[in-house]
Parts: C-alpha cells; structure tokens; sequence
C-alpha cells in the first residue's frame, strides 16, 4: 500500500481536479502545485505550497522551466526501500512526493486551431509534465502517476477505502497508462512536425522505429467471434469520418459491423459526381449502382445480388431522400444504413426496425495516409491505394475498340473492382454491377461465379478484372455470359495469347497498366 503524504499537481485540463485535492485535503496531504492549477485550489480554499517555494528556485524562461529541478525529480525517483537513496535525499533536503496528478499541454487542440502560428505550437510542447509522469511511472512501486482526470473517482474511492493509501497494483496499472500517454503524446508532436515541414521521404514514410497511437472510442461486445474480445480506436487527431459517425439508431455497431462500413465507405469514395449506392456483406460489395436519383441507384445495387444482400451493409452517397428510404424498408433485414444526412420523415420508415443501425457519416472524401495489415509477430505497412486511373494509361489491345457507352461502363467496373477481395472480376451494365466473383484462388472461378449472378444480363456487359488474366481460359467463359468488353491489367506473358482470345470472340479490350490486388 503506498501511503499518500504528499503529491503535486499540474494539470492543463482541469476538470474534475478540485474535487480530487480536496479529497485529499481531508487526509492532510500536502499539495505542492504550479502556475493556474494552484491559482485554481487557492480560489477554492485548498492549501498549496509553489513549486518554486518548494525547490527554493523560480520559474524560469517564461515558465519553460518549473519542475526541472532535484527537489522534484529526487522525491519522485528515490527508492524508499534502498537506504542509499534515502541517504542521499536526506543529504540534500529532498522530501519524497508520493503521487503525481499531471496532464499534459494540450499539443493536439492547438494545433487544430485555425491560423495557428508555429510559435505557438512550439510553446504547447510540454516539457516538465512528461518527465514527471516518466519519474513518477518508474518508480510506481511507491509513487502514484495520475495522468486523465478519468482516474479521479477512481482513486478518490481507493483513498477512502485505504484510510489514503493506494493499493500497488492499481499504482502499477496508473504506471502503464502513464507511460501510454507520453509514448502518444510525443507520436502526435512526431507527426505534426513531419507534416508541417513536408518531410516525404522514403525513411519518414518508413521509419526504423514505428510508433503507433490511437485513442480508445468504446469497448465492443465481442471482435469478429463471440470468443474474442474486442475495441474501436481512432487515431487521437481524428474525429471525421468512420470514427466520427453519428448513430442515430439501433443497437452497438459490432466488430464486424465496423469492417463492413470501412469497406462500403471507401468504394462509396470513388464516386463523388453522382448518386451512388454500394452494398457490403462479409467485408465484399454483393452491388454497386451510380444513378441520377439516389432511389435508382440503391434499387440497381439492390438487384446485383439480393440473396447477398441479406444482412448487409447499406452505404450511400446523397442524402436519404424519402423515396429511397421507402425503398430501401421494404428490401428486407439490413445491419447498417449510413448516409451523409437524412430528410425530414426519412426515418419513420424505419421505427420499426430497432436493430437496425442508422448513422450519418460527415465526411466522403479521399485521404491519403497509411494502411496497416497486422501479421503475428510484426506489422505490414504501406501507403493507402488511392491511386485512380490516369486517362492516359488506357490502351485499346484488341481489334474492336469499346463504345463509349461500354467504356463508361468499364471504368465504373474497374472502380468496383479496387475494392473486391482478390481474385476480383466485376460485371457491369451501364453503371450498376449485375455480377461480382470474389476472393477466389482461380481467376477463372471468379468468372464463373460473376457469370452465375449476372445470369441472362451477362449478355452485352462489361468486365473488370483486378489482376491480369494467365491464361486464355477466362476469356472463354466471359464470352459464354456474353461480355462485350474488358478492362484489365495487363502485363501477362501470356497478354498475346488473351488477346487472341478477345478477336476471336469479338470482345473489347482495354489495358490499364495498374494492378488492384486486394488481400
């Protein structure tokens, strides 16, 4: 049990703060504080000592230094148990500080601020409150490192309960968290100055160390198996898009809820012009469609693959006007709707429906930041694919030349394509799937399953292959649906040989030079 005599508080966020000292008032704690946080405790009735009074030196440099000094760092670090530690304090007049309540200069607000000046940035780069919660966390075995006003309650009833003392395992937890915060708050400052100063080379991309941070959101029933346990983080300077939603009913979003709405999210992306409306079950879209009218698009993504489509994932681009609404009510059990908005009386159509998931999303635009891909024992990074298709890389490679109409066609396929799990092949009428082969081991069976779905519409669609073809066989079987074009990679040693196959059957063919595995 750690006894509390004495502690030092210095905290920008002061909520809740008052309370705490006050608590510890009672227990006849001795208070030593700094700057606002003691003017603060005055006001309140709270006896506090200064710092400076303390070490018997003043603030400095405009306050860059105030708890850089022995008579601080000393009463933290000292091991009670080693006699020459305690000799040595003695010595030098150095009384031990048994708890440390410290958060931090508020970098990451700051920083949002708009116009902010550099100088200003630099200045919320807090020095003496990470030491402390390092000196203090080090020596958790008898100090107390107190680093969110969150802990407060948490400790103010373990004070009571222990006649002021802190039971070691809760210091030890404290020491942990403590430590996560110092490791983030210096992440966000690392990437601030990355950013600010532009730098974009290969060893900023790719550090020798990395470093991640990421901020708690909820705690979620259970991952992807009701076995696993599981919890949704968002980066601390994040609070847009998917970890920005607003639900506006239903139960919890569950892990693979959450999956699923990353997945429809970022396909939703690519179409910024028109309706649009995509449909996600098991992380892969089972429709897509990019109409005039918001209706027609969900209704054309609707018929791609309605068995799918069961318990899937709605995601659109518009505002969810009451006619689509209407519509997307009658198709049967949904997990999720996500919209940028709602009209008025949209969501009476679905009252009814308490488990189904509403949220509004703010934000659809195209970010460029790094993607992650856990491996056991280590982490894959690399930059996100938001790479889109330069006009110019297209080359027609076959004697009949798609129409414009089917060119339309393809580069919509080609778009759905990015996003199916590899082996991806899309087919497309217009700008709505009618068949989509995923995450298959054959390409050829990608196109059999495509050619299964879209049925008697696969005659005079389009096709997007993902990946180039190896051999001649899938090319056979988009002519048995009755596909009119293709947009692929290329890049095949066996490219001559495809192409004979599209002369051969009469079928469009379009390279585009660019790859879209998805794993």
């Amino acid at each position: 049990m750690i006894k509390i005599k004495r502690a030092l508080i210095s905290v920008s966020d002061k909520s809740g703060i008052v309370d705490l000292v006050k608590e510890l008032n009672k227990l006849k704690v001795e208070i030593l504080s700094t700057g606002g946080t003691a003017k603060l405790l005055r006001e309140n009735n709270v006896a506090v000592k200064d710092v400076s009074e303390y070490t018997d030196f003043p603030e400095i440099l405009d306050g860059r230094v105030k708890t850089l000094h022995p008579k601080v760092h000393g009463g933290l670090l000292a091991l009670r148990d080693n006699e020459e530690h305690m000799n040595c304090v003695k010595e030098h007049g150095i009384n031990m500080i048994d708890m440390v309540v410290v958060n931090l200069y508020p970098f990451e607000q700051i920083i949002k601020k708009p116009k902010v000046k550099i100088e200003e940035i630099i200045e919320n780069i807090d020095i003496g409150g990470p030491s402390m919660l390092r000196s203090a966390a080090k020596n958790y075995r008898f100090v107390v490192t107190i680093s969110s006003p969150l802990r407060y309650a948490q400790v103010i009833e373990a004070l009571r309960k222990n006649a002021g003392g802190i039971p070691e395992d809760m210091a030890r937890d404290l020491a942990i968290e403590a430590f996560g915060k110092t490791a983030a708050y210096d992440t966000a400052i690392n990437k601030y100055f990355k950013t600010y100063f532009s730098v974009r080379d290969k060893s900023a991309l790719f550090p020798e160390e990395l470093v991640l941070s990421f901020k708690k959101i909820q705690d979620l029933r259970y991952g992807e198996n009701p076995h696993q346990k599981a919890a949704f983080y968002r980066e601390p300077d994040r609070k847009d898009g998917l970890v920005g939603m607003k639900k506006l009913q239903g139960k919890e979003l569950s892990f693979n809820n959450i999956l699923d709405l990353n997945s429809a999210l970022e396909l939703l992306k690519e179409f910024q012009v028109r309706p649009a409306a995509v449909i996600v079950k098991h992380n892969n879209p089972c429709g897509v469609a990019e109409e005039d009218s918001l209706e027609k698009a969900y209704l054309n993504a609707l018929k791609c693959d309605k068995l799918s489509a069961f318990g899937g994932i709605v995601a659109l681009n518009s505002r969810l006007d009451i006619k689509t609404a209407k519509a997307i009510a009658k198709s049967g059990f949904l997990e999720c709707i996500v919209a940028p908005g709602f009209a008025d009386g949209s969501l009476d159509f679905f009252k009814n429906k308490k488990n189904l998931r509403i949220l509004e999303i703010s934000d659809l635009d195209l970010i460029e930041e790094m993607d992650f891909k856990r491996i056991s024992e280590g982490l894959l990074l690399q930059d996100k694919d938001i790479m889109g298709l330069p006009q110019n890389n297209l080359k027609v490679v076959t004697l009949s030349k798609p129409t414009k109409k089917e060119m339309e066609s393809l580069l919509f396929a080609w778009k759905v394509a990015k996003h199916v799990k590899s082996n991806a092949i899309v087919f497309a009428k217009g700008t709505k799937t009618i068949g989509i082969g995923a995450g298959q081991m054959s390409r050829v069976d990608s196109v059999v399953i495509a050619k299964k779905k879209a049925g008697i519409l696969g005659k005079g669609s389009c096709l997007a292959s993902d990946a180039f073809f190896p051999k001649p066989d899938s090319i056979l079987w988009a002519h048995k649906a009755g596909v009119k074009a293709i947009i692929q990679p290329g890049g095949s040693i066996a490219d001559e040989e495809i192409i004979k196959a599209c002369n051969k059957y009469k079928i469009a063919m379009v390279t585009t030079g660019i790859r879209y595995f998805r794993h």
